[in-house]
């Protein structure tokens, strides 16, 4: 007589694992400034991607392509009045209805491949949310340098930034109230809070993103300038100080004045309506 585990037990626990993986829902919320272009590439290949439920599209630069390119693409797409990654990813987070959230820039790929590994990192219980691996849409011996010093510290506790698809279960995104509404370092300041939450999920495959910067700024220039403003803001230099000195430099015209104010309370999130997700 086998002693081991039945076979309809055995495909009863698949099938069950199957149909929890399935109806586990994403909502993909997308911080946008003049990003036409970007969405147009980013935007068609998640629609249909299983388990994604909505993308939301969170646009401050009053752009009608980028509004045209998110409608024709099935996104919600929100307006918010001043351009603030933070108090725009609290904007969408406020509609988002899915188990999870990825917080996506429109310069970062997002395929179906790393949808499929969200889900299959928190079918953990203890994971609470985490991000990717990263890697540069140009292949140049320094920036390949910079991907592996950047792997390294993110396997060892370093910040989980914005262009690596942060990915956070909505219970607990609401439980940290939001992003800090600054200028500047929002997802440095989100990525502290998240890691002492609890066990975080660094993925691959690596998300690809945009060396515009690097390759008109010079890729050791703009590591620099980087490091810097990341150790200016250790040491307590306020986000409204680094951005007027990150645009100066840049040779940028935003402002840190003027930001929306949007609720960022777990309460002001968790109290608007959730609207149905796609199926």
């Amino acid at each position: 007589m086998n002693g081991g585990t039945p076979r309809a037990a055995v495909t009863a626990d698949a099938g069950a694992q199957e149909s929890t993986a399935a109806a586990f829902r994403i909502s993909v919320v997308i911080p946008s400034w003049r990003d036409a272009e970007n969405l147009a590439r980013l935007l068609p290949g998640l629609s249909g991607v299983e388990n994604v439920g909505e993308l939301i599209v969170v646009d401050a630069s009053g752009d009608p392509a980028s509004e045209k390119i998110a409608r024709e693409n099935g996104a919600t797409f929100l307006k918010c009045s001043a351009p603030n990654r933070g108090a725009q990813m609290n904007v969408g987070a406020k509609l988002a209805a899915g188990d999870a959230i990825i917080f996506q820039h429109a310069d970062t790929e997002l395929r179906s491949a790393h949808v499929a590994a969200v889900c299959a990192a928190l079918r953990n219980p203890a994971i609470v949310g985490g991000a990717f691996y990263r890697k540069f849409d140009e292949r140049h011996p320094r920036l390949m340098w910079l991907e592996h010093v950047a792997r390294f510290l993110t396997r060892h506790g370093g910040t989980l930034y914005g262009d690596q698809s942060v990915f956070v279960r909505r219970e607990v995104f609401l439980r940290l109230q939001g992003f800090a509404q600054i200028p500047l370092m929002e997802d440095m300041e989100f990525s502290r809070r998240l890691r002492a939450t609890g066990k975080i999920a660094v993925l691959d495959p690596p998300v690809r993103t945009s060396a515009r910067r690097h390759a008109r700024e010079g890729a050791w220039k703009t590591s620099i300038q980087n490091g810097l403003f990341i150790l200016l803001y250790k040491l307590g230099v306020s986000p409204a100080r680094l951005h007027r000195w990150y645009y100066r430099i840049g040779g940028r015209t935003a402002r840190a004045a003027d930001l929306p104010k949007v609720p960022t309370t777990a309460g002001d999130l968790a109290a608007v309506p959730k609207p149905p997700l796609q199926s």
